[in-house]
């Protein structure tokens, strides 16, 4: 225990180096994060061992709750009357387009079908953690920032839902004797059931928030009920990225101290998101970049622009704002969690290429944190929504 600790404490302390170090390059503290990360973990310097790191993931699932409970927070009823379907539109468009791009490209070099397709639906995946942690540093505002929110929320049912039908198909040529209807319909079930899920958690959460007035409980109550959301979501088969971005949906719909509550967590979550992204770099292991060869390359490419054409596409069909049209799309560029976990099911679906899956999914990871959050603040800024003093 006492080395855990010592390693968490190692963790906090290369963040808060990582991130003055990053600032000299005006670079976004999230990337000195994980650069701090990356060269203190087991496959750099080993500061930190590949134990700690995996006794310590328990801070990234609380992590990644706050994150969602935030996302959820912008999930304004008043915001979707004025916005309409744009953001749904736009994140359907942008992680069908990564889908297609990517599939096709490999299937164009000679891949085989269920390869491509697997990976062509791991595309859609986007990480929203590093993009939420620029917005809130840069405190960035504007219709981009607005619709990028929404869309990086959505992205996660889109990813699942892709991911699903491209399994369905992939076990119909593999293993024909497996339900393709149960392959269709899960991704759908673990939808519903994460919004049903996060439904009930907002209610409650709401009712129980009025007896408490001050703001030692309400804070004690948010961090109990995301605490409980992770796992209950996790026993459930639920999205626990999904359950508490729909508990934040309901909680500011439904109560008039969302504002209040949110500036709570604001004051709690910094550490916690430092350890977060610090510990995700840890976990990069950068030895995987020799293994991914063309294929790699194709994929990591052909991602990125497959959701820029389609954030785009969908911004146009919707008649967004232009700077929407123009600059969405590359703040959709980071890829962590959700396409990892992705890739262990793909790896035990399509024979004998499941660990190449593995090894460009991680290899990807490692390319799109590192310089995805620099091209969400390069994007933001070029569209008005980052002031040069913040930057």
């Amino acid at each position: 225990m006492d080395n855990i600790l010592l390693q968490a404490g190692i963790l906090l302390f290369t963040g808060i180096v990582g991130a003055k170090i990053i600032r000299l390059f005006r670079l976004p503290a999230v990337t000195g994060y994980l650069i701090g990360g990356l060269l203190i973990g087991p496959y750099c310097l080993g500061l930190v061992t590949l134990e700690a790191t995996e006794t310590l993931t328990v801070f990234s699932d609380i992590a990644l709750g706050f994150i969602a409970f935030s996302i959820g927070s912008e999930f304004k009823i008043s915001y979707f009357k004025r916005v309409g379907m744009t953001p749904i539109v736009i994140a359907v468009m942008e992680g069908v387009m990564a889908v297609i791009f990517v599939t096709c490209a490999l299937l164009l070099c000679g891949q085989e079908f269920s390869f491509s397709l697997m990976l062509g639906a791991i595309a859609s995946a986007t990480a929203p953690a590093a993009t939420i942690m620029v917005i809130k540093q840069y405190k960035a505002k504007g219709s981009v920032t607005e619709t990028l929110l929404s869309v990086v929320a959505i992205d996660d049912a889109v990813a699942l839902i892709a991911f699903g039908f491209s399994l369905a198909v992939t076990r119909a040529i593999h293993a024909p004797g497996t339900s393709v209807l149960m392959s269709v319909l899960s991704p759908f079930i673990e939808v519903l059931t994460s919004v049903i899920l996060g439904a009930v958690f907002g209610i409650v959460f709401t009712y129980v928030l009025k007896f408490m007035k001050d703001r030692a409980m309400r804070l004690s109550l948010i961090i109990a009920f995301v605490l409980t959301a992770v796992p209950v979501a996790d026993a459930c088969n639920a999205s626990s990225l999904m359950v508490c971005m729909v508990l934040g949906a309901v909680f500011t719909n439904l109560s008039s101290l969302d504002e209040k509550i949110m500036t709570l967590c604001d004051e709690i979550t910094p550490p916690l998101f430092m350890l977060f992204f610090v510990l995700s770099g840890a976990e990069l292991n950068i030895r995987v970049i020799p293994m991914i060869g063309v294929t790699g390359i194709i994929y990591v490419l052909l991602r990125v622009l497959g959701k820029v054409t389609g954030a785009a596409l969908g911004a146009k069909i919707m008649r967004a704002e232009p700077e929407v049209s123009r600059y969405l799309g590359p703040c959709l560029v980071p890829q962590a969690g959700v396409a990892i976990g992705l890739s262990l099911i793909a790896q035990a679906n399509v024979p004998g290429a499941g660990e190449t899956i593995r090894a460009i999914i991680l290899c990807a990871t490692l390319i799109y944190e590192l310089v995805g959050p620099a091209i969400t603040k390069m994007s933001l800024i070029k569209a008005g929504e980052i002031s040069e003093e913040a930057a």
